[in-house]
């Protein structure tokens, strides 16, 4: 069975191409493309950015010897942007470091007189029956001394440092109310 299928595989196998001379002119396949593209584009980029920052300078006064407190603020908008800083000056801290500077200097006298200028250590004094120096008098003349002269006693501080906060908060509430409308014109 072997013999007989080997041949007939192989006589089924061969192709015959088909010669040129027998096609008709009605047999060919044509294809004709025309292809006909017209493009038209607009681009347009808008590229958002955060406007720039308006950064408060720095008052690094933290770790100085200076009796000073820093107050700065900014202001941005989409346009522009202001900062502004300064420094007030802490009445209540130099009158503590010239206390403890003529202490250190051996002028106890002298350093018990600069803080009785604060009403509190005035008083404070008093109460504890060592009375605040007068005139270069201590102990009973001291005492006999203000309470002839009681126009020269400490006033409460709070009252005059209140009215110069109220003055300096109004002026920095109507500046930073100025940059504002400002920056809205």
């Amino acid at each position: 069975m072997k013999k007989i299928l080997i041949p007939l595989l192989l006589a089924s196998s061969l192709v015959y191409a088909q010669d040129d001379s027998t096609v008709t002119p009605g047999d060919t396949i044509t294809t004709d493309s025309t292809t006909r593209s017209d493009v038209n584009s607009t681009s347009t980029t808008t590229l958002k950015s955060p406007p720039p920052s308006a950064i408060s300078p720095t008052m690094n006064i933290s770790n100085s010897d200076l009796c000073t407190v820093g107050v700065a603020g900014a202001v941005q908008t989409q346009i522009l942007g202001i900062s502004m800083g300064t420094t007030m000056r802490d009445m209540n801290c130099e009158k503590l470091k010239n206390a403890k500077t003529l202490y250190d200097m051996g002028m106890k006298v002298a350093a018990v007189s600069v803080m009785c200028q604060d009403k509190r250590v005035f008083d404070a004094m008093l109460m504890a029956g060592t009375p605040c120096p007068y005139d270069g008098m201590i102990g009973d003349d001291a005492k006999a001394g203000w309470e002839t002269h009681t126009a020269e006693q400490p006033v409460e501080e709070e009252a005059e440092s209140m009215d110069e906060t109220t003055k300096q908060t109004l002026w920095a509430t109507g500046g930073v109310a100025s940059l504002l409308l400002l920056l809205l014109l």
